[in-house]
């Protein structure tokens, strides 16, 4: 079979916008720290929430969201370590051992820092857009975390991502958009992540008092109170 050559497509060849391509452009950000507003659908409860807070990441794989509004709760990821922390108590634990909630933040965490190994090991991955103004669709490729987390769509401009949409497979919704509150800093600029605190010192934090329900955040399905 024959193939027409027409002048300029090696150059759209070369030119595709795919996940490498995405990738590289978001590693050239190394840290950085922004504010957040999120609202939060609950089918359920037929009820949407609302909160804002702070969030910053930091190469290799640190990543930290702070709650300000309704109420004042913190995550922090570093490695497979995550840590959760509301008023003075707080929980540590291993990401892996919540499978739910390290889907979604590994979305999160591997789009920020432009893991693409990351990304192509757990997710099935559409790319849209250009360098300009992009979109990555993220589907778990595990069919029984995908029968609770749906999708995570992040999309942003540039290096930048803007905002962080997860939806659950029982019709919950959240969206989070994201603006940035600094220039890109070297990684030392940033404080370091706080040691964790040990589950013996406060063997868990949950809203309410109640120990098996975690804080409130986009990595973690909404809460199922009562009206």
């Amino acid at each position: 079979m024959l193939v027409a050559w027409a002048p300029g497509m090696a150059f759209a060849a070369t030119a595709m916008f795919d996940l490498a391509a995405l990738t590289t452009l978001l590693q050239r950000t190394k840290s950085g720290d922004a504010s957040f507003t999120e609202t939060r659908r609950i089918e359920m409860l037929d009820r949407t929430l609302e909160s804002r807070g702070t969030l910053s990441f930091r190469a290799p794989d640190t990543f930290i969201r702070e709650t300000l509004a309704p109420r004042r709760e913190k995550l922090a990821i570093s490695g497979n370590t995550l840590t959760m922390s509301l008023g003075e108590r707080s929980r540590t634990m291993q990401l892996d051992a919540a499978p739910e909630a390290s889907v979604i933040v590994e979305a999160i965490r591997g789009t920020l820092l432009g893991n693409r190994a990351l990304l192509e090991k757990l997710f099935e991955s559409t790319v849209a857009g250009n360098a300009d103004q992009w979109s990555l669709e993220l589907v778990p490729r595990d069919l029984r975390l995908r029968g609770q987390v749906a999708s995570v769509r992040v999309s942003g401009r540039e290096q930048v991502v803007r905002e962080v949409t997860v939806m659950q497979a029982d019709g919950d919704r959240s969206v989070m958009t994201i603006t940035p509150r600094s220039p890109l800093v070297p990684p030392a600029v940033l404080p370091a992540v706080p040691p964790a605190v040990s589950p013996a010192a406060s063997p868990s934090v949950a809203p309410s008092g109640s120990p098996s329900v975690a804080p409130a955040l986009p990595i973690a399905p909404a809460a199922r109170a009562t009206p």
